[in-house]
């Protein structure tokens, strides 16, 4: 599992986190004191080595679009309409939403066009964590592009662990770059080949980027099942 503060890995059993010292325990009703698991903000990370896995993660995430084509779609839709209505604010919460549309599905369950506005409980961590992200990525693409693409694969995961670990946009920021720092070249590849399939889809007449966006952020969710693993909800 990660630190609650700082997103650095800590033992299962620890009270305490050795890098920034924190307290990985949350009070009960009763005043008691429970073990960092039982938290919402806890995980336990898969062992997978670390290593991406690109064009498995990209064709799983294919499969999980298949499966529910007409409601991805429209949710692509609603989240497009949403998104140009409002530019930025609302970006962040919309990604959070649609992640977990896709978390669902990779648990068994139904998504629903409704999930993609579950991002809007989060609105605040969202929010910020789209608009630092983007200036960072921003500021790295102006040195040689190469650094703002590492930047954005870093932080690939982050709302994603916002909206299923519960965690605010720092920790989740740092706990995104505790993954990815397996293996900064194969997430940031990962990222370079979402780009282009996307490229892909706006060389279809606009139309082919309702499938390829749900696809992107399907397998985007596949790699975090993959890496981290959803809450059991």
């Amino acid at each position: 599992m990660y630190c609650q503060n700082c997103g650095s890995p800590v033992e299962s059993s620890a009270g305490f986190c050795a890098k920034c010292g924190s307290s990985q325990r949350i009070e009960s009703g009763l005043g008691a004191v429970a073990p960092a698991q039982a938290a919402y903000t806890a995980y336990t990370a898969r062992p997978t080595g670390g290593k991406s896995d690109t064009m498995r993660w990209i064709g799983q995430g294919w499969e999980l679009v298949k499966d529910d084509l007409g409601t991805f779609v429209l949710m692509t839709i609603v989240m497009m309409v949403v998104n140009g209505a409002v530019p930025v604010l609302l970006q962040g919460a919309t990604t959070a939403g649609f992640q977990a549309a896709c978390g669902k599905r990779l648990r068994g369950r139904k998504a629903e066009v409704g999930d993609l506005f579950e991002g809007f409980q989060f609105f605040a961590s969202t929010l910020g964590a789209h608009i630092v992200i983007a200036i960072l990525a921003f500021v790295g693409l102006i040195f040689f592009i190469i650094p703002g693409l590492v930047v954005a694969a870093m932080y690939n995961f982050t709302f994603l662990f916002i909206i299923d670990k519960r965690m605010d946009m720092g920790a989740a920021m740092r706990a995104s770059h505790a993954v990815v720092k397996q293996d900064y070249f194969g997430y940031t590849l990962f990222l370079i080949v979402l780009g282009l399939l996307n490229i892909a889809g706006v060389l279809c007449l606009l139309v082919g980027l309702l499938v390829t966006i749900p696809i992107t952020f399907a397998a985007i969710s596949v790699a975090y099942q993959d890496a981290v693993g959803f809450e059991p909800r």
